[in-house]
């Protein structure tokens, strides 16, 4: 029996990013694939990484979630066994992760919306006291 096939790293990482930004834009997966001439299906297969997204695919999904290419490959895996950037890429995945999430997206909308640096000094405060810490400014 043939071994299924598992997605490369930088491919899972490049659609996750996708579907943060997509997310991020109140873009449906369907609105998307519209924009792009593709189905829905197709959209799926890249933010899940099963399918590769070739290069000139890539600018017009930049130019429909408007944003430079380089957002979709902001802390990327690297490849082989390069230190570099590793353990940077790594303690920020968590942040990739959360913001991908259904509340990390709501969060973030509605924080964004505060116009008032020390309401969002408040927010943040707030928030870090829920979570048992100390709630002291951090640079």
């Amino acid at each position: 029996m043939a071994e299924k096939k598992v997605p490369n790293p930088i491919d899972v990482h490049v659609g996750s990013r996708v579907r943060l930004r997509r997310t991020m834009q109140s873009m449906s997966q369907e609105k998307l694939g519209e924009a792009l001439g593709i189905t829905f299906q197709q959209i799926q297969k890249y933010e899940k990484g099963t399918n590769r997204i070739g290069a000139s695919r890539m600018q017009q999904i930049s130019e429909a979630l408007k944003v430079p290419v380089s957002f979709f490959f902001e802390d990327a895996p690297m490849p082989g066994n390069a230190a570099v950037g590793m353990s940077e890429a790594g303690s920020t995945s968590y942040v990739v992760d959360f913001l991908s999430s259904p509340e990390g997206i709501q969060l973030n909308r509605a924080f964004v919306r505060i116009t008032n640096p020390v309401l969002r000094r408040k927010v943040i405060d707030l928030v870090r006291g829920l979570a048992d810490e100390t709630g002291s400014p951090e640079a």
